[in-house]
């Protein structure tokens, strides 16, 4: 791999690869817990049954008289988990550095919603988003995803790097290449953004010439897991992949 630790320093790509093999040894921490809480569940089920048997007539007396009061509802309450169902982004403007980055100046809310979320610009860099990520560890993906799991990666530190049907075929392949072997990094087509191939991160992005500008590099050094990060180290597996 040598020269793909182009994208950051030393101490950068050591502090992202330990945070790789800290959320593996998490991953399998949970699957352990899963797999007892299960056994846990079960038992308690079976020792139970019993129990909700005898109950069960005078328990449904009871709730068919509640529901009558409440208008015939068990009142149970309408959404996901209390999401919302609809998102926004705040307030604000890019505004154009000297070295052709974009910032976001303004507000980038960092709700959870349920349903889509209109964005002021494409790809976007930060808002409202699913609660679900887009899986973003060196993932490569050959069809668009959503935006609101893509933002929801951004706010965990990812760069996402984007392209559409302008972009020569060579340069997406070699930017492919960089992407699978870049922790905390996703790519896919957005049809509808303005140039060729573009980078995005939290609250920044920039237009590339091609995979070879020097630019690409430098913003994957500089935003892979930046300072711009509402969530460093959080997970970039996971979540939602293709």
């Amino acid at each position: 791999m040598g020269s793909v630790h182009q994208t950051g320093t030393d101490p950068r790509r050591a502090r992202i690869e330990e945070m790789r093999r800290a959320e593996q040894a998490r991953q399998r921490r949970n699957r352990v817990i899963v797999v007892a809480a299960s056994a846990v569940v079960v038992a308690g089920l079976v020792a139970g049954g019993a129990v909700f048997v005898n109950t069960r007539s005078g328990d449904d007396k009871s709730t068919s008289a509640g529901a009558a009061k409440a208008g015939g509802t068990s009142g149970a309450k309408s959404g996901t988990d209390g999401a919302k169902n609809g998102g926004q982004t705040g307030s604000g403007h890019f505004v154009t550095g000297a070295d052709g980055v974009r910032t976001w100046k303004g507000t980038l809310t960092r709700n959870h919603v349920a349903g889509p979320v209109t964005y002021p610009m494409e790809p976007p860099v930060g808002g409202d988003h699913n609660p679900v990520w887009q899986n973003c560890d060196g993932e490569v993906y050959t069809k668009p995803v959503r935006n609101e799991n893509a933002v929801h990666a951004l706010e965990h530190g990812a760069v996402w790097v984007t392209y559409n049907d302008k972009a020569p075929k060579a340069d997406v392949a070699a930017l492919a290449a960089k992407v699978r072997r870049t922790p905390y990094t996703l790519m896919s087509p957005v049809a509808d953004q303005k140039d060729p191939i573009m980078l995005s991160a939290w609250a920044h992005q920039r237009t590339v010439t091609g995979a070879g500008d020097p630019n690409a590099d430098k913003f994957l050094a500089e935003f892979v897991q930046g300072p711009q990060t509402p969530e460093p180290g959080a997970a970039c597996t996971g979540g939602l992949g293709q």
